[in-house]
């Protein structure tokens, strides 16, 4: 690596993961004098922590495989110097130093904070049982699949239906473990929908896994969670962002609880900005503030901090929120605002849902459901959720481009989608699930 020379601007960027190695990279790219400095709290950096649940149920065989960067390669490769098992403890904005655990102090010159977010631990009694174990960092992970491998249990309860809580209750029943999931919600991953909840408590019934909703836990025993049997748990019971040390520092926070930025992602303090599941951003369909921790938005927001804290003046446009996860087979998306959502937000929301074929059934066309939310006025799309077998991924994002673009639901029926019988309907599922949605709106 080289020496920065003496006059050299110094950034330091608080984590290693999405957003913190994504900023550091792409501040490189723009200045190579910067002298860079990442500070990572865990044991590793630049990994796919999406990946982990998939390592636990086998498909990933070790766990080094979801390594991406190691700290000697982007030294070597980028010059950046990355620290592991290093904890910030305070900001001293006024001096423009960060302080570490180890009492040393690291000057700045341009601050990047991406401390991401930390597991939500609920009033549980128990929660230090030695086979109960939160699902959510790098270290979580490796312990979790340590014991599965020493006890081999048959019996679990994951605390959670989000996301990662659905993906390992998938993951430890292709194990041959016995799994219900509780949720203290009464809806899995936030879509708030009748039909919705049942189609995924449809498929985890399908896989012998119990979803109990409106479940509230009091107490985790040696073999049991509340009444039922527990050989192992697993907290996925939701995550918050990681503001202490911001918060400290002075640095205003937004509503949501995570750090407040602008467009070009800077917080109050000027030369600090934040990125990725700690920071606030904007929600094109809300029009509001809003908190999306999705690695695709961190990402993002990691790139546009990265450029800005080089003197470019780049602005992070926002997010639709879209998401897509597994769930025991079942590809489940989302983007936008579910019906209900709207409708809390103060929206005149209307929707349709449709089952169709996402190919001729000569060609062994899967079913898919959709279902469309739009305004009943202005006819402007507000979200949709797609699930199914196959032929998701690229219908949901083909919805998040729209959901950008403010496309109404007329202009959205017309959109000129791709026709052929080994991969498509002439009436793909979205636009008949379109043509219902204008059909219910006025003078249609």
């Amino acid at each position: 690596m080289s020496n920065p020379s003496p006059e050299a601007r110094r950034l330091v960027v608080v984590g290693g993961v999405a957003a913190g190695l994504s900023a550091a990279s792409r501040a490189r790219k723009l200045d190579p004098t910067l002298h860079i400095t990442v500070l990572e709290r865990g044991p590793v950096v630049s990994y796919g922590a999406c990946g982990l649940p998939y390592w636990i149920e086998g498909q990933v065989r070790e766990r080094d495989e979801l390594l991406v960067l190691s700290p000697e390669t982007l030294a070597r490769e980028r010059n950046i110097l990355v620290e592991t098992n290093a904890c910030v403890t305070e900001i001293l904005h006024s001096r423009r130093r960060v302080v570490l655990h180890d009492g040393r102090c690291l000057p700045y010159d341009r601050l990047v904070l991406a401390t991401g977010s930390t597991a939500v631990a609920p009033e549980i009694t128990g929660l230090d049982a030695p086979h109960c174990f939160f699902a959510h960092t790098w270290q979580d992970f490796g312990g979790l699949h340590t014991f599965l491998q020493q006890r081999q249990p048959a019996t679990a309860v994951v605390v959670g239906a989000g996301f990662v809580g659905l993906e390992m209750a998938g993951a430890l029943r292709m194990r041959g473990v016995r799994v219900t999931v509780v949720d203290a919600g009464e809806h899995p991953l936030r879509w708030g929908e009748t039909w919705f909840t049942q189609r995924i408590q449809q498929r985890l019934a399908q896989f012998q896994i119990e979803l109990r909703t409106r479940h509230r836990v009091q107490r985790i025993t040696d073999e049991a969670l509340d009444d039922l049997p527990a050989d192992m748990v697993i907290v996925a019971a939701g995550i918050r962002p990681a503001t202490e040390l911001a918060a400290q520092a002075g640095i205003a926070l937004a509503r949501n609880g995570a750090i407040a930025v602008d467009e070009t992602l800077e917080t109050n303090l000027p030369g600090v900005y934040a990125a990725g599941d700690c920071a606030s951003t904007y929600h094109r369909v809300k029009r509001a503030a809003d908190w999306v921790p999705l690695g695709t938005t961190a990402n993002k927001m990691g790139l546009v901090a990265g450029a800005n804290v080089t003197g470019a003046r780049e602005r992070f446009p926002g997010v639709v929120g879209t998401s897509i996860v597994r769930v025991c087979g079942l590809a489940v998306a989302t983007t936008g605002l579910s019906p209900g959502a709207a409708r809390q937000l103060g929206f005149d929301a209307i929707s349709a849902r449709i089952s169709a074929r996402s190919r001729p059934g000569y060609f062994f066309g899967e079913m898919l459901e959709v279902e469309l939310v739009a305004e009943r006025e202005s006819g402007r799309l507000l979200g949709a959720a797609v699930l199914g077998e196959r032929d998701v991924e690229g219908r949901i994002n083909v919805v998040a481009t729209a959901l950008g673009a403010a496309t109404t639901v007329d202009e959205f029926l017309f959109t000129d989608l791709c026709y052929s019988p080994p991969y498509a309907t002439t009436w793909d599922p979205l636009l008949v699930a379109a043509r219902q949605l204008r059909n219910a709106r006025p003078n249609a």
